[in-house]
């Protein structure tokens, strides 16, 4: 449905060519510092036309806090948002009511409700992430200041393009150095640098390259981006069916366009020994439990232990491209599409804050149910329970 989260709820509203889209965000806690500007920030990111390698559609996306907030902190009420689409042209759509588009969500769309939006992608158009975006951007700043989380995307590869130690991490079977240490200290400043969102230049060379290219072609292409997630409190996740990793990949694999997702060492630690997979752990230098490696991307159990957790997901080609393409109309008869409209020759870049966005809100739903848990165990009366795992009476 439209709900994403339990205790943190965020509910997105709108399609790609209607007055505005928006978000309903349940669940923040009051006391709160928000204005707009907070949400802006990520927004930005997101929003279209921002660079040549991304479609022309001049949106400017800026949000108004329509509830939930008094004198800029929260109440703890509901928190409407919404932005208008200023530049609409519905028109781009009209032979989409004649041939649904290849590989598109116009005839899925049509058999589940029998109607559809007559023009752009609807509730299937990436427009409807701004949403997400505006939810995650106000779950990340409580999760920076109760926590010190930091959550940082980047795109590690478009086409064969590829980041060399993010894209294949294989050396003698194992994960690279270099692959610990970057998730470490890339900054979004870092990743912002460059148009393409790819913090290494060389890489990000060759990916302007690929997606020029392809815009010049009037085609598209694919990619990956890369996530990780420091400073993530102990504890989160909800075994069995609500595993930590299994609601990143539930949340990544919404995101429009999604192909993919691979958490931890992924495919690549398919080709590891036991042994050699195995994270030891370790106390640290600062006194902190942790382990010596960090193959388990930072959740074992399901439950985060501490470390990163880093994840990557795949986004396909967007399938609205700017060429002629054959295919079959809604009457059975072969035709050609003549496509029309201003389209992403790739989406990744501009994917980076909605996956940045889909963690927080993971993240933040996570920590809220296990605060529930911890503020109701605190009520009890106070037991050894070190020792009484061990077998041991508690001491009077």
């Amino acid at each position: 449905m439209s709900t994403f989260g339990k205790i943190y709820r965020v509910t997105t509203f709108g399609e790609s060519h209607c007055k505005g889209v928006g978000a309903i965000v349940d669940g923040v806690p009051p006391g709160m510092e928000l204005t707009e500007k907070d949400i802006q920030t990520q927004l930005s990111r997101r929003r279209p036309g921002q660079s040549k390698l991304t479609t022309p559609r001049d949106e400017k996306d800026r949000v108004t806090i329509m509830s939930g907030t008094e004198y800029g902190v929260t109440l703890g009420t509901p928190i409407g948002l919404q932005v208008p689409n200023l530049d609409q042209r519905p028109h781009d759509y009209s032979e989409t009511d004649v041939y649904p588009r290849p590989s598109h969500a116009d005839y899925t769309y049509l058999k589940k409700y029998s109607v559809k939006a007559s023009s752009g992608g609807g509730r299937a158009s990436a427009r409807e992430t701004i949403g997400r975006v505006a939810g995650g951007a106000i779950a990340e700043k409580y999760l920076k200041l109760a926590y010190g989380v930091e959550i940082v995307a980047f795109t590690s590869s478009v086409g064969k393009a590829a980041m060399p130690f993010i894209h294949d991490l294989a050396e003698e079977d194992k994960l690279k150095p270099e692959f610990y240490e970057f998730l470490n200290t890339v900054t979004r400043d870092q990743v912002d640098a460059d148009i393409t969102r790819c913090p290494d230049a060389t890489t990000a060379e060759t990916i302007k390259e690929v997606i020029t290219k392809k815009s010049e072609e009037k085609d598209s292409i694919g990619g990956t981006v890369t996530c990780v997630i420091r400073n993530c409190p102990v504890g989160l996740g909800e075994p069995c069916f609500d595993k930590l990793e299994a609601l990143l990949a539930h949340a990544m694999l919404s995101i429009p366009a999604t192909k993919g997702f691979e958490f931890g060492s992924g495919f690549q630690g398919t080709k590891m020994a036991g042994h050699q997979h195995n994270d030891p752990f370790v106390k640290k230098a600062d006194g902190s439990f942790g382990t010596v490696t960090n193959n388990s991307g930072g959740i074992q159990g399901g439950i985060s232990n501490g470390e990163n957790i880093y994840f990557r997901v795949a986004f396909k080609p967007a399938a609205t491209i700017s060429q002629d393409q054959q295919t079959t109309s809604y009457d059975g008869v072969f035709g050609t599409l003549a496509a029309r409209g201003r389209h992403d020759p790739c989406v990744v870049p501009r994917a980076v804050p909605i996956v940045e966005a889909m963690a927080a809100l993971v993240i933040m739903d996570a920590a809220l149910q296990q605060e529930a848990r911890q503020a109701a165990m605190s009520r009890l009366p106070s037991i050894d329970i070190h020792h009484s795992l061990l077998g041991k009476a508690p001491k009077e």
